[in-house]
């Protein structure tokens, strides 16, 4: 299977199916001297495991991460980092009757199509499960953000057509919110709609937005490798996710250019800043050194507890019920898969541009002049 693998200098695989023995990454191309542990990336994994609340799979996972290789004394030793999280609380017995249907909404029918075969429990590789080795990655590379003074920061914007006021958003109570949304208000009703949808045996979906600050202009290849295409490239990648936005995204197409530019003004010190960053932070596809925004909408979680017609593998439908443990929305515990795309997108873009300029280069090997 091809598809696996991210990055040009800051580079990933990622490996493994949800019943497999286990999920995993390997890193390679990330610098030396960081400092790494165990629990430096259990944060992040801990924000993604199943069983936070009753809007979350049971699954009973701990999720409890391995570092194999590539950290020596607490300190990334630049050869490739392998990180391990076993499989502990697999249920097959709940996917024996779809192993000859296809369910709606999922990647079954054209898995079989590709290949010819599938791991039908739970999904297989795509299932959410994989994202376990995007979000160990995403620890490793917001360590490397965190030397630099970048922040990465995503939240719930919404769920269903439940959507916060960003006038009451408060971005340091975001982890208070069941949903992960950070306006008390919207939460709440968040939460009712779910129970809704829960009472119905059905789901929702919703929008994530992610906030990239400090981050240095110039990052971003033009042409192919621009910045907002790769950022696009990456949070797309996430199963759920069917349209990525920069910026102030799909309204752009109703503005007109003299709203929509951002013009440019200095400050009390007289740095050159924008007045508006309807861009999202970039520009020609390379970043202008204002926040970063990327807005994400998923789909709701296709597997739901009420019957429906699926397509088996003799070519005929059969109206069929999946068992097993879903989540009713999948956006809360993806806040943090979110993260750790951009975060990944913006290592490697970091690392790309350090060899842009033949100053830069002079600056690490002639520090002396």
């Amino acid at each position: 299977m091809a598809g696996s693998t991210f990055g040009t200098v800051f580079k990933l695989m990622t490996w493994g199916e949800s019943h497999g023995k286990g999920i995993g990454v390997v890193i390679d191309g990330c610098p030396a001297g960081i400092a790494l542990d165990e629990a430096d990336v259990q944060t992040w994994l801990n924000r993604r495991r199943p069983g936070q609340n009753r809007y979350t799979t049971a699954r009973a996972e701990s999720d409890a991460v391995e570092i194999l290789s590539g950290v020596f004394e607490g300190k990334t030793t630049g050869t490739p980092i392998s990180l391990l999280v076993r499989n502990q609380d697999q249920r097959s017995r709940d996917y024996g009757n779809l192993a000859e249907l296809y369910r709606p909404g999922h990647a079954d029918h054209p898995y079989d199509v590709k290949y010819g075969i599938r791991d039908y429990r739970g999904g297989g590789r795509s299932s959410g499960r994989e994202t376990i080795g995007r979000v160990a990655a995403g620890a490793v590379a917001g360590k490397l953000l965190q030397e630099l003074g970048i922040t990465v920061r995503a939240y719930v914007s919404a769920i269903g057509p439940i959507h916060i006021d960003h006038s009451r958003m408060d971005l340091s109570r975001i982890e208070e919110s069941p949903v992960r949304m950070p306006d008390e208000k919207a939460s709440e009703e968040a939460v009712s709609y779910l129970e809704e949808c829960m009472r119905a045996q059905d789901s929702c979906g919703g929008v994530i937005e992610c906030i990239a600050e400090h981050v240095p202009a110039g990052l971003g290849e033009p042409v192919f490798g621009k910045l907002d295409a790769n950022l696009a490239k990456a949070v797309m990648s996430i199963g759920a996710v069917k349209a990525v936005e920069i910026g102030d995204g799909t309204a752009v197409s109703a503005s007109r250019g003299s709203e929509n530019n951002d013009c440019y003004t200095t400050d009390e010190n007289g740095a050159v800043r924008k007045a508006t960053n309807h861009s999202g932070g970039i520009l020609g596809g390379i970043s202008d050194g204002s926040p970063i925004l990327v807005r994400a909408s998923f789909k709701p979680t296709p597997s739901i507890a009420q019957p429906q017609r699926m397509l088996g593998r003799d070519g005929q439908c059969h109206e069929e019920v999946i068992r097993g443990r879903h989540d009713p929305i999948i956006v809360p515990r993806a806040v943090v898969v979110v993260e750790a795309m951009v975060a990944l997108t913006l290592a490697d873009h970091l690392l790309l541009a350090a060899g842009s300029r033949v100053e830069h280069l002079k600056r690490i090997y002639h520090a002396e002049d």
